[in-house]
């Protein structure tokens, strides 16, 4: 049993919710602070919670039945649970239907709007999976699927959708896209043979990195917007300093002729920065007006 559900978590890469999850929690405290006066309750927080842990399980669990095929085939991915006959095709089904039944159940304790909407949220989370075979804009189609977690932690406390709502949004869209990209450097020689759409295989190494730069620029644009667009402090400019910087460490340490650090660029790297900024926004929302 425990390693049954060893095999589920690395099927999900469970460790990668370190990307997405800190925001979530950055969008519901913009929004219940900044929009409303107020401190988001711990039953929002488990919701919101529950709902991103059901959202994400039913999209990588997708992901991995959709991709099943193209997993076997590269060798990057063919261990992967399903190509490596790890986990049944049956039991993954069964999967991805509880992680939805649990994101509908969590979103349905929240503000009403949530259940309205999911139909939107479901959309993104299942086209991503198959962006990758029409589009090489299928690293931002990921963003836009991703960016809902921030997104829908506003909207889950607040029932709108302000300005600065959206500016996190964006932020977080372009943020995933260029990191993406980056990621997908590992496989640009299998894509091209077998006609799978990306950015490195479209465009090569080069103008790859340059467009996931590109990317991160206009994520480094956003977070400094919602310093003007809030009532946010320098406490949270401090943790937006360190996650540009972030950035910048991680395109410095990439080069066309040497990708052996992209794993520390991708997971390591990206990890520290949602963290980072969750943190900075917790000192500023919560400690710092807790000290007024």
């Amino acid at each position: 049993m425990i390693r049954k559900v060893r095999i589920f978590l690395e099927m999900i890469k469970f460790e990668h919710t370190i990307f997405a999850l800190p925001f979530a929690y950055i969008g519901m405290l913009l929004g219940a602070v900044t929009m409303e006066g107020r401190l988001p309750s711990w039953a929002e927080a488990g919701w919101i919670t529950l709902a991103m842990i059901g959202a994400r399980s039913a999209a990588m669990g997708l992901n991995r039945l959709i991709d099943k095929a193209i997993d076997f085939k590269n060798p990057r991915t063919e261990k992967r649970a399903l190509p490596a006959g790890l986990l049944k095709t049956g039991e993954v089904v069964l999967f991805v239907v509880l992680s939805f039944a649990l994101f509908f159940w969590a979103a349905s304790k929240l503000d009403p709007v949530c259940v309205k909407l999911m139909p939107i949220a479901i959309f993104f989370l299942v086209i991503y999976s198959y962006a990758k075979r029409f589009t090489w804009l299928c690293h931002v189609i990921l963003g836009l699927t991703i960016g809902l977690a921030p997104l829908g932690g506003w909207v889950a406390v607040t029932g709108s959708f302000e300005p600065a709502a959206w500016v996190l949004y964006i932020g977080i869209v372009f943020w995933l896209a260029g990191f993406d990209t980056i990621y997908a450097l590992q496989d640009i020689d299998f894509d091209r043979t077998e006609k799978v759409f990306s950015i490195p295989a479209r465009f090569g190494v080069h103008r790859s990195l340059h467009l996931a730069k590109f990317f991160h620029l206009i994520t480094a644009v956003c977070f400094v917007a919602l310093f003007f667009m809030t009532d946010l402090s320098w406490i949270y400019l401090i943790g937006v300093v360190l996650s540009i910087g972030i950035l910048f460490n991680e395109h410095l340490i990439l080069g066309p002729d040497d990708m052996s650090k992209l794993q520390l660029a991708f997971f390591t790297m990206n990890g520290w920065l949602s963290v980072t900024m969750l943190v900075f926004t917790l000192l500023d929302l919560v400690v710092l007006r807790a000290w007024k």
